[in-house]
């Protein structure tokens, strides 16, 4: 008899073990995973730069004044940018290497200058010579200058033979000792490094490239400015609904998010603006400068912002929109506190 009351005993005690196991398992599936919450953050990232949208739309005499100042302040390193790199460009469009260009005198026969040219090749510091005949250049200047009918009214050409000297040492020090011994030949005109405007252009490109990046440290402080005074009147207007949000537990990260889109929908905007105003400039300078360059018998174009270029000023006007406004609103969302 007692063993089986212990027995049924025991069998009552078995269904509350299973209700209690069946309680366990419903806490474990009500348990969230991580998938769910990245899906349930990713939404409300979505929701709120969704909503920032809007409200930026719903506002746009401000918003077009804001992208206004930033799209020209994005512009304008970018169209500084562009011209610099065109500057590159032309100055790359010629040969680095300094030559000493040797004008002969008219009296020098064509004889003698050859003569003279290969003289020129034995010496240990020269490392090449090119000998330009006065007939050579007189086809090169009627071909070039397009004023060959000129030379038929008169009796004898009056351009001198010229020998393009390679120097064999590149140092800025030596180049001017040997064009000091090169002038010093009896047959010898005049003896010029014909490569020093194009290393003043080069100077002058180093310059302007210290002065784009001066000039874009600039208008960056003023991208940040602008928008950290938009974000700070935004927050301004919207103080009562910050402090009700904060009385019922909202975080300072959940207030700061919908400020912080509204930075990086005008750092993308105004990039996107301001890449637009660039294309427009060169397009409209196009013409005239390719005009330019066949005067001058040049296939030089003008080359604008590449594909990389494009995503480096979207992504740095994006970065400099957020930034601004995660500046304006960790000071300003400081000093609004429920009461």
């Amino acid at each position: 008899m007692e063993n089986s009351t212990r027995q049924k005993g025991a069998v009552r005690v078995q269904p509350k073990q299973k209700r209690q196991a069946k309680v366990q398992r419903g806490a474990e599936h009500h348990h969230l995973k991580v998938s769910d919450r990245g899906r349930s953050y990713a939404r409300h990232h979505s929701a709120v730069a969704k909503e920032s949208f809007y409200s930026l739309m719903a506002k746009p005499l401000t918003t077009i004044m804001t992208l206004a100042v930033l799209a020209i302040s994005l512009a304008l390193p970018g169209a500084l940018y562009s011209g610099l790199k065109n500057l590159q460009q032309l100055s790359d469009g010629w040969e680095g290497d300094p030559r000493i260009a040797l004008y002969l005198d008219l009296s020098v026969s064509e004889q003698e200058a050859e003569q003279l040219s290969r003289e020129l090749l034995l010496r240990d510091d020269v490392a090449a010579t090119e000998l330009v005949t006065a007939e050579q250049g007189m086809l090169e200047f009627k071909r070039l200058s397009g004023f060959g009918e000129v030379f038929d009214f008169l009796e004898q050409n009056p351009l001198p033979a010229v020998i393009m000297v390679m120097p064999r040492e590149l140092s800025a020090a030596l180049i001017p000792v040997l064009q000091t011994q090169l002038q010093a030949f009896p047959q010898v005109d005049e003896a010029i490094v014909d490569m020093q405007w194009v290393q003043r252009l080069e100077a002058f490109v180093a310059v302007s490239e210290r002065a784009v990046w001066v000039l874009a440290c600039l208008f960056a402080m003023a991208v940040l400015l602008v928008v950290g005074n938009t974000i700070r009147l935004t927050i301004e207007s919207r103080r009562e609904e910050i402090v009700v949000a904060k009385l019922v537990g909202a975080t300072d990260a959940y207030v700061r998010r919908p400020f912080l889109y509204d930075g990086v929908w005008f750092g993308l905007a105004g990039g996107i603006i301001a890449w637009l105003l660039i294309q427009i400039s060169l397009l409209l300078l196009d013409g005239p400068v390719e005009e330019l360059a066949t005067l001058y018998d040049s296939r030089f174009i003008l080359i604008g912002l590449g594909f990389i270029e494009t995503i480096l000023l979207l992504t740095l006007s994006i970065l400099l929109g957020l930034m601004g406004a995660w500046l304006a609103v960790g000071r300003h969302l400081r000093a609004i506190q429920p009461r």
